[in-house]
């Protein structure tokens, strides 16, 4: 399978953009209607809305002729079985709505996230954020760009001597329903390897990826289970933006490489080159 270069990728977004967009106001109408939104709940107990559903048909309904017989697989639709899902060589990957929890919440800090993945590897990605009207996206060959509306702008992970020589404290984002025992003991650990203290901030959904991709915090560990669609979009942006997503063996995650659809505990970091593996 030959890989898609830069061209090929610009033109896709052209396509992706006003979609995910589209998607993202599905959620909306559901969001600022004046009732509560109905919420049931699938066979792992996590949420479901009227919105994640039309997000998903929508989604689904617009990747499917931009590249034809590459499949959709959704966090709403079946899972296929491994036997034929193994043999994927490109697919779509995507989270219609991204932190159902805090769509239920209203706090906003939910996203629609498009993946496209080659290989195991997520070579292009798209987080946007409705409540916000807020764009990342990014992949190999062509950066990493955030538009609040304005247009793009490139973004990059930033090193962490830039950080420390501008008086700055590492930046630390986490999640905030998940492992915070052990997040704690990490940040006493950074503390007192750089003696300042970690600046902490606590969010939902895929857009604790990108605030690493976009260089407002250094490290974002994850030590409590996810899915592969929750994280593979905002890879690619990492990616894109000069960090790396990693197990706690250090190897780059990568996707559709077994029967299940869970992701091992990770970390997303900013700076390749500082030495996170001893402190890790």
């Amino acid at each position: 399978m030959q890989a898609l270069d830069a061209q090929q990728k610009s033109t896709l977004l052209a396509a992706l953009i006003p979609l995910i967009k589209h998607a993202g106001e599905a959620i909306l109408a559901v969001y600022n209607a004046p009732e509560t939104p109905e919420v049931s709940h699938k066979q792992d107990k996590s949420p479901l809305t009227q919105a994640d559903l039309a997000a998903h048909h929508i989604l689904v309904e617009g990747l499917q002729p931009l590249l034809p017989e590459v499949p959709v697989l959704s966090e709403e639709s079946r899972l296929p079985d491994y036997e034929l899902r193994g043999g994927w060589h490109r697919y779509w990957l995507i989270d219609p709505l991204d932190g159902t929890k805090e769509f239920v919440n209203r706090n906003g800090e939910f996203t629609v996230n498009i993946a496209l993945i080659d290989e195991g590897v997520p070579v292009l990605g798209l987080v946007y954020v409705p409540v916000k009207g807020v764009l990342y996206f990014g992949g190999h060959g062509i950066g990493a760009h955030k538009d609040t509306g304005q247009g793009p702008n490139a973004i990059k992970a930033r090193t962490v001597k830039s950080a420390l020589e501008a008086g700055e404290s590492i930046a630390l984002v986490a999640s905030r329903n998940h492992g915070a025992e052990a997040v704690q003991k990490l940040m006493q650990r950074l503390e007192a390897d750089t003696g300042k203290p970690v600046l902490t901030r606590n969010m939902g959904s895929s857009l604790k990826l990108c605030l690493v991709a976009e260089g407002l915090a250094d490290l974002y560990p994850r030590l409590a289970p996810t899915s592969e669609w929750d994280t593979a979009a905002a890879q690619a942006i990492v990616e894109a933006a000069g960090g790396v997503v990693v197990d706690e063996d250090f190897k780059v995650l990568r996707y559709n490489q077994k029967a299940d659809i869970l992701n091992p505990f990770f970390y997303v970091i900013g700076d390749t080159k500082y030495p996170w593996q001893a402190l890790l």
